[in-house]
């Protein structure tokens, strides 16, 4: 059986290292884009409530101004649509390098632990095959049901992210026909 020296120690301590600050990294710039994301669209708010405001007190009349309240409904809907989808993107995004990290991690301790296995079948007493073989089974199991999880879990990730697609636009269909019937009031 072969034991680790100091040298794969060091390696393995550096390596975990370097992907603890990597993932450190992209977390930060996930807050970063956050910031920047919620800058932007706070500046967009007070213009427009500026511009809001100035179109109010320029009104004439009660019709005039139900055509504007019903006129703010629709790019209210947009805008709101926009930035979800920005901040679901800046969400995926970094969740994803996360789940990156995580399966080369895993990858790697699997693709270890195969070869502990391998090394110890090698240097197993004679008489003990079957038992090498039951522990060789137990592995590639193992190894078939973490690699149907990590599908499975991509299968659902696509699927939430079809449904927010979807939710996404019926609600910006929905206040387009809003805005629509109550123009024509």
């Amino acid at each position: 059986m072969s034991y680790l020296t100091a040298d794969q120690v060091v390696a393995a301590q550096k390596a975990n290292l370097e992907t603890l600050f990597g993932l450190t990294q992209k977390a930060f710039e996930g807050v970063e884009k956050l910031v920047e994301l919620n800058i932007q669209a706070t500046k967009a708010a007070l213009a427009e409530s500026a511009n809001h405001t100035q179109a109010v007190l320029s009104v004439k009349d009660a019709q005039e101004l139900l055509a504007l309240q019903a006129g703010l409904v629709q790019p209210l809907a947009e805008k709101t649509a926009a930035y979800s989808r920005h901040l679901y993107d800046i969400a995926s995004g970094t969740a994803g390098e996360f789940t990156k990290a995580a399966e080369a991690q895993a990858a790697d301790a699997q693709a270890k632990f195969v070869s502990v296995v391998d090394s110890a079948a090698k240097n197993a007493p004679a008489g003990s095959e079957t038992t090498v073989a039951v522990v060789k089974s137990a592995v590639s199991a193992a190894s078939n049901a973490f690699e149907s999880v990590q599908k499975a879990v991509k299968q659902a990730t696509e699927l939430a992210e079809a449904n927010f697609n979807t939710v996404t636009s019926t609600a910006v269909n929905a206040a387009k026909t809003s805005t629509a019937t109550a123009k024509k009031r």
